[in-house]
């Protein structure tokens, strides 16, 4: 029997570096018919991200090899409900004849509401999840844990397949009484493929003289944006008191945390070994990961971190705070000694002194940690995903069956036999 294809919309905010490498490899897929639904072109377009602080446009191709839309955004573009409001999503899904509606709308917009209802009234199926590894959120308001333990076990229910990106978003979602059959790990990746080709075109002693490196000097790198969140303060009073002979701390990255982390650099007497390089664009990435020897994510909310995977897929080990949603995933199978409790500057600076002590561990570190991304990457991301859409379009499927009544053939001249009391 020919296979079945699945005809399927995706709807996002905005396009994203990480995602377009994935929709043109679904795009090949012989059993999806994929169309893609921007809510807006923010990151393809230049536009304000309030978080780096600056005006962004991503120099990666990213609405090439694939079918997608721009669907109107009749909202503000804040960060807040109507900020999304995209009404002509109800016309598209509902005309679109589609078996399955994925949304990468976050349920605090009012767009991801507007594609909910269009897709149940559809008979489409409809999935989407959550990035989250726990009920904390970002500012750590305690009636939001209150109100996400209240609403998200109703809220992933509306949910016919419920997509999560990590192993401890699966917990979350087994803790919240989501039936194990209805989630499926799509995990988080980059495009593996591009980010070792760029690394091997990498001149690295360059790049690390431009720093003032020696060829022994061990380079750290905090590769975020400037944010509280991030913690990138921690690491800076960690490099301070590792109070290393020979190395470097360089921060790529914009955020309002700058003049601090500028200040108290020079206070700490540690300006001189700490570079800033400000915002970097995706291409400029590979070459500060390739010439760096240990990425620090010293994060205190951070349900994921694909930094991790791009830092492994350029032979870069990494180490993370226990926030960190890619330590379980991607750093503990490797080495659990990497991983250290958030804000925990002295455990911190103690790894930084071992890696500093022990060149050879921290070379075998790099190695496994490209070694490991062959089997993180692109395609699992896919598969997983193709999964998701045929588990859901089936439970669709089975429920619009059984939902039909059966009436029993008549003929022409015959009466139905009458009920028997």
């Amino acid at each position: 029997m020919p296979e079945r294809r699945y005809r399927i919309l995706f709807v996002a905010s905005h396009p994203v570096q990480y995602q377009a490498p994935l929709f043109r490899r679904m795009a090949k897929q012989s059993s999806l018919d994929l169309h893609v639904a921007y809510c807006t072109l923010r990151g393809a377009e230049a536009g304000h991200d309030p978080e780096f602080g600056a005006s962004i446009q991503w120099d990666v191709p990213l609405l090439d090899g694939y079918s997608w839309t721009h669907v109107l955004n009749r909202g503000s573009g804040a960060e807040s409900f109507f900020g999304l409001f995209n009404p002509s999503l109800w016309k598209l899904i509902r005309s679109g004849n589609y078996d399955a509606v994925v949304s990468y709308v976050g349920y605090v917009r009012a767009s991801f509401w507007v594609a909910l209802a269009a897709a149940k009234l559809s008979n489409a199926a409809f999935i989407f999840g959550t990035d989250a590894v726990s009920l904390a959120p970002r500012d750590q308001r305690a009636w939001k844990s209150k109100a996400k333990k209240f609403l998200w076990p109703r809220l992933f229910r509306l949910a016919d397949q419920v997509i999560v990106p990590s192993a401890s978003g699966v917990d979350l979602m087994r803790s919240l009484g989501i039936p194990q059959e209805r989630v499926t790990l799509t995990p988080f990746v980059v495009d593996n493929d591009w980010w070792m080709q760029q690394s091997k075109l990498v001149d690295r002693p360059a790049v690390r003289a431009g720093w003032g490196a020696a060829p022994d000097t061990l380079v750290i790198l905090f590769s975020a944006k400037l944010q509280p969140w991030k913690r990138p303060l921690d690491l800076l009073r960690a490099f301070a008191k590792a109070n290393l002979s020979n190395a470097i701390l360089v921060f790529a990255g914009a955020g309002p945390l700058l003049p601090q982390l500028e200040s108290e650099a020079a206070s700490l007497g540690v300006a001189y070994r700490v570079r800033f390089l400000g915002f970097l664009n995706q291409t400029q990435l590979p070459a500060v990961y390739t010439a760096a020897d240990l990425l620090v994510l010293p994060s205190e909310f951070e349900p994921f971190g694909v930094v991790v995977n791009e830092a492994m897929c350029c032979g870069c080990a990494v180490i993370v705070s226990d926030r960190v949603g890619a330590g379980r995933d991607l750093v503990a199978p490797l080495c659990p000694e990497l991983i250290y409790p958030f804000g925990n500057t002295d455990a911190l600076a103690a790894i930084l002194q071992r890696a500093h002590a022990s060149p050879m561990w921290l070379s075998g570190l790099a190695s496994a940690s490209r070694k490991q991304m062959e089997t993180r990457g692109p395609q699992e991301n896919v598969t997983a995903t193709v999964d998701s859409v045929q588990t859901a379009v089936t439970r669709i499927r089975r429920i619009c069956t059984a939902a039909i009544p059966i009436v029993p053939p008549t003929h022409p001249g015959v009466s139905p036999e009458p009920k028997k009391r």
